[in-house]
């Protein structure tokens, strides 16, 4: 992990034993909570970012994906730690969304970014007022 001054967060994070290394391409502006059945059990803080612009070093070779739902999306974790990094489109195109999830990143990082609450698990809609 890369430790950085509070001036300037850093863009670099990983799974607990490193197996997997995410690299941002920018601070995300918001994240998004979200309460569906798997986010909440996660714990994760998500960010999105357009697919392919995060660099990720360690995947697919350490890492293994959960798919369910609606199968357009998986949740990929740490093949040896079990921290979930990240989600990405199951059809793979480039421009499409992919979430990092910034609990793996410097907390420091995570109290930049304005949180939105998700209501995934029933209205999926935003359940805070921007």
């Amino acid at each position: 992990m890369t430790y950085v001054t509070s001036e300037q967060p850093g863009l670099e994070g990983s799974c607990h034993c490193g197996a997997v290394r995410l690299m941002l391409p920018s601070i995300p502006e918001t994240a998004i909570a979200c309460n569906c059945s798997l986010c909440r059990r996660l714990g994760a803080l998500w960010a999105r970012y357009p697919f392919g612009s995060v660099r990720i070093e360690g995947h697919p070779e350490h890492t293994s994906n959960y798919v369910w739902g609606d199968k357009t999306l998986k949740t990929i974790r740490c093949n040896y730690c079990g921290c979930v990094t990240h989600w990405e489109p199951i059809d793979g195109e480039l421009g499409t969304s992919h979430g990092i999830n910034l609990r793996n990143f410097d907390l420091r990082l995570q109290e930049q970014v304005k949180v939105r609450y998700f209501d995934g698990a029933d209205t999926w809609t935003f359940i805070d007022t921007e």
